[in-house]
């Protein structure tokens, strides 16, 4: 796990800080395994296997008497060190929007004298967190060596929130699961001025009152092209890195290449590759990794580099058959001369819940640590720089609630082409009869519901989640459950009704609080796309290979800025994402694909979950036989034991809830078992982060 840590103190001073502990003397404390940036009076470090080019320092001669201005860079960033330079000079007045807005994903800390900004990106997944500390404040990009640092209990409040409500940032608020430690909303910077903290946007917020302006679809779709082959361009530029020494290749293996050989061994092919599933996200970022135009120094100008073929990775499931049409479509789009192609083959061994009793802890839990083991195989073929299509979907589809933006600006002809593909995904049924008058009048009604309003009503339905759970069997069931301010997340139904009043109240209590309310389907859209982007960094966490990095092009700053401007009229369109992303590549210049592109496989992903379940039912048994969470009040383990063996059996549950389920409490007891902590020196904590255990935070539960 990569981070990166540091600190603003009014008792700062050259290698120690004052106020630490109880004796209130300076000591020397710093994370274990750090490369310090800068130091004096404010110090900030790298932690991690951090490759060179990943971290740039830019500064700026200053005139006597002028307080120091650098700028430090961590990720992949496609600027250059003059454009850094420029971005100092302009962020020296205020200005930190444009430090967001350069190619790329990474973190920008900016230092002028003794203020401090630090940029969280528009997604979430490359968040800010801090935490009061050494009568002044500590920041970092992982909220775990925070919580080593003021050795934090656990919040179990906000572990509830996230069980209940994943999707609402009312329910969740800055916290996270260590008291104490708090988030920094994505959009979002933290200012720091000798201790003191402030925490502002640096995006601008649209009116209710006035409808913004509808951009014109094709220069929108445009945008988002010359977003996304610039993300893309970033990650081809920037320096190649040779794997570490792997284990020496043992020699041939009846049934396995030398690509599976060394995937077993366990390092990453050296150069670029990208995941091709046959879809439209992975196959998109794959075929423009692969040829595209204007790169120097290629052959032809084409390619990602010279002579040099992409890897593609294709993940072969063989316990189902419902993906050989994507294996197909991955065939026909590898056939490209410039793509080298490889299938890993997996069979139960890489079913969902496999191998939970391996892992490494992760900063925080989400639903991808019960799929770890099953992306780590897929992974482990990739290349050092390996592209992947995650965050697609949140970015680029339309959420539902966005049909309620649609009637406040009274586009209401816009309905007619969703309506009808639900109605058709219902079928020929007398209920399918009536699906358009009711996700009419359910969208009105959204749109007609102040954001105070709804959120009293969702507090007002929560305590009853656990009795009332919605059925969801359908789409349009599901459309209509997503057209409200805020709704349970689909573990809710498990929870006890302690835990769900405690998630009320927060409910209630942000109902009151100002806010910038945005619109109903922006502000569920850019909740769903924050939880997205939250479960991609934590499966980064889990699935780390040495010497390997993932790149997710869509979560990008300027990527996610670019699909903003799209028209609601275009993104509510059926097939709108295949059709973007087409377009997309038919800009630069690719237009063979094969039949079929770009077909959804959510009932394959929902098959092969349940077979997993089915499988790791015995481990699963034994791992809610006395849970923590129930030891926190969050559930009752008999409850959980139920619904594990009725889904395994294929009684119609939300998975989805099983999977939080499962994943925070084999997240909690990873973290209970851990030894040791982040940080080192005399004034070091001593013990480690959530001391105490989960029983003795259940007596202070607050919401």
């Amino acid at each position: 796990m990569r981070w990166l840590v540091g600190w603003s103190s009014i008792a700062a001073s050259l290698g120690t800080v004052g106020a630490v502990g109880n004796s209130g003397e300076g000591r020397t404390v710093h994370p274990v395994g750090s490369q310090l940036l800068w130091g004096d009076p404010d110090p900030l470090w790298a932690v991690g296997d951090w490759r060179p080019d990943e971290i740039r320092v830019i500064g700026v001669a200053t005139p006597g008497g002028a307080p120091t201005a650098r700028l430090a860079v961590l990720g992949c960033c496609g600027a250059t060190d003059e454009q850094l330079r420029v971005g100092l000079l302009s962020a020296r007045g205020g200005a930190m929007r444009h430090l967001t807005a350069w190619p790329g994903s990474y973190t920008a800390v900016v230092q002028i004298g003794r203020r401090i900004t630090v940029a969280s990106d528009l997604a979430g997944a490359r968040p800010v967190f801090h935490t009061p500390w050494a009568g002044g404040t500590a920041f970092a990009t992982a909220a775990l060596p925070l919580a080593d640092l003021i050795e934090a209990q656990l919040d179990i409040g906000h572990l509830a929130a996230l069980l209940a409500c994943p999707e609402s940032p009312e329910a969740l608020g800055d916290g996270t699961p260590y008291a104490g430690v708090k988030r920094v909303p994505p959009g979002h910077a933290l200012i720091l001025r000798e201790g003191s903290r402030e925490i502002t946007g640096y995006e601008a917020v649209a009116s209710l009152a006035v409808a913004a302006p509808q951009a014109d679809p094709v220069h929108a779709v445009e945008g988002v092209r010359d977003a996304l082959v610039e993300a893309v361009r970033a990650r081809l530029t920037a320096p190649r890195h040779a794997p570490e020494a792997a284990p020496p290749d043992p020699g041939p293996v009846p049934g396995m290449g030398p690509a599976d050989r060394r995937a077993a061994r366990g390092g990453p092919v050296a150069g670029i590759g990208a995941d091709l599933s046959g879809g439209s996200a992975s196959a998109t970022l794959a075929l423009l990794a692969s040829g595209l135009p204007g790169l120097p120094g290629t052959l032809l100008g084409h390619g990602a580099g010279a002579g040099e073929r992409l890897l593609a990775v294709t993940f072969n499931d063989l316990t189902t058959r419902g993906d050989e049409e994507e294996l197909e479509r991955a065939h026909a789009i590898a056939a490209d001369p410039r793509l080298h192609h490889v299938v890993v083959a997996a069979g139960e061994e890489a079913l969902p819940y496999a191998s939970l009793d391996t892992g490494p802890l992760t900063d925080e839990p989400a639903p991808s640590l019960v799929l770890a083991e099953r992306h780590r195989r897929r992974l482990s073929a990739g290349s050092a720089d390996h592209l992947v299509g995650h965050g697609a979907r949140q970015v680029l589809d339309a959420h539902p609630a966005r049909l309620a933006d649609l009637l406040m600006d009274r586009r209401r002809r816009h309905l007619l082409r969703p309506v009808a593909a639900l109605t058709k995904a219902e079928g020929p049924t007398a209920h399918s009869l009536f699906v358009p008058l009711t996700l009419y009048r359910a969208a009105r009604r959204l749109a007609r519901t102040s954001y105070r309003t709804g959120l009293e009503s969702a507090a007002g339905l929560l305590p009853d989640a656990n009795r009332r759970a919605p059925d969801l069997a359908t789409p349009a069931d599901a459309s209509l459950a997503a057209l409200a301010w805020s709704r349970p997340g689909p573990a809710a139904r498990w929870l006890t009704g302690e835990a769900l009043a405690e998630v009320s109240v927060r409910l209630q209590e942000a109902a009151i609080r100002p806010t910038s309310v945005q619109r109903p389907g922006e502000a569920r859209a850019r909740a769903a796309l924050a939880r997205g982007a939250a479960d991609h960094r934590i499966l980064e966490q889990a699935t780390e290979i040495r010497s390997q990095r993932l790149h997710a092009p869509f979560l990008d700053n300027q990527v996610v800025r670019a699909a903003r401007a799209l028209p609601e009229s275009l993104r509510v369109q059926p097939g709108a994402r295949a059709a973007i992303l087409r377009r997309v590549l038919g800009g630069a210049g690719i237009h063979d694909l094969p039949p079929g592109w770009g077909a959804p496989s959510q009932a394959t992903s929902t098959a092969v979950t349940r077979t997993g379940l089915r499988m790791a039912l015995p481990d699963l048994m034994a791992l809610f036989d006395a849970p923590l969470l129930a030891d926190a009040g969050l559930v009752e383990a008999r409850v959980v034991r139920k619904a594990l063996r009725a889904a395994s059996e294929g009684a119609p549950l939300p998975l989805d809830g099983l999977a939080d389920l499962a994943s925070t409490e084999l997240w909690l007891r990873r973290l209970l078992n851990r030894r040791g902590t982040c940080w080192t020196g005399t004034a070091a904590p001593r013990r480690r982060a959530v001391a105490g255990g989960v029983a003795p935070a259940r007596r202070t539960l607050q919401p």
